[in-house]
């Protein structure tokens, strides 16, 4: 299943794309796409249902906002340097066990909602991402086919990124990963069991049109499942969090000078096999 959220901000009601592409309102059988719904299979299994019988209402997609596709997500947890051409144009050693840092909810923002540049900013960069969804309480898991389970489904996320701030201000990597709107999602969750190798998905990303990261979920160092056991075994993960498992080659920080850092004015457009497509103007916040 697609699900998806739509409407204006902080009023969004939960949809399905069905396999024509049409929008099909859920607000009569569930309140909303968020951790308590993926962790139900009794109501994920009536939205079946429902669907397969034609018995889901449409919506009118024209002038429709899509949201973030899940609601009250408790943590972003996010990988760093998890693919082996992006860890090459950067220079950087392949790292040992997965870099782990967190990104605050409220960076999410819808996948056509618009990018903040920073005040202050000089490297605002891109990376299109693979995002795990959790669906199911994870702790201490053994190993990958426990990862599997726990996971409800995945969806596209742009991991917005101040390299400045990043690199250059001291701390940790917080900082120029938590600014306002630096994590669009969506546009849909699409469920585990519609994409049956999360390792064999394509990554895309254009800036004004031209491709700048083209790459495969294939190069992941730590691939997704992996990723999945890993993370449970020093935070416990809930239904409805959100784990970006890193970005291919193409980013900014890695092209030659002068780097093609983003300004206000700027278009970047995203997308995944299978799991939809993205698109924001930036400005300056």
């Amino acid at each position: 299943m697609k699900l998806l959220r739509v409407g204006t901000t902080g009023a969004e009601r939960p949809a399905l794309r069905d396999a024509d592409g049409t929008l099909r309102d859920l607000s009569g059988l569930v309140p909303d796409i968020d951790g308590t719904l993926l962790a139900d299979d009794a109501a994920l299994a009536r939205i079946r249902t429902a669907a397969d019988a034609g018995e889901l209402p449409v919506l009118d997609a024209v002038g429709l906002r899509t949201g973030p596709p899940v609601a009250r997500i408790g943590k972003v947890v996010c990988i760093g340097l998890n693919y082996h051409d992006h860890a090459r144009e950067t220079g950087a050693a392949v790292p040992a066990e997965p870099i782990v840092f967190l990104k605050a909810p409220d960076t999410v923002v819808g996948p056509d909602d618009t990018v903040l540049v920073p005040r202050g900013a000089e490297k605002t960069d891109w990376e299109v991402e693979l995002a795990v969804v959790i669906g199911r309480t994870a702790r201490y898991l053994p190993d990958d086919d426990a990862a599997r389970a726990a996971v409800a489904g995945y969806t596209v996320a742009h991991d917005v990124s101040e390299r400045a701030f990043q690199i250059e201000r001291g701390g940790q990597w917080d900082k120029g990963k938590n600014c306002e709107t630096f994590n669009p999602l969506g546009p849909w969750l699409v469920t585990a069991d519609e994409v049956p190798d999360p390792q064999a998905l394509g990554l895309r990303l254009w800036v004004n049109g031209e491709l700048r990261q083209r790459g495969t979920t294939a190069e992941q160092i730590f691939p997704v499942a992996e990723v999945v056991r890993y993370v449970s075994h020093f935070m416990t993960l809930y239904p409805g969090d959100v784990i970006n498992t890193g970005t291919p080659a193409g980013v900014a920080m890695g092209q030659p000078e002068p780097k093609p850092y983003l300004r206000a004015g700027d278009v970047v457009e995203l997308e995944i096999d299978g799991l939809g497509r993205q698109r924001q103007q930036l400005k300056d916040a």
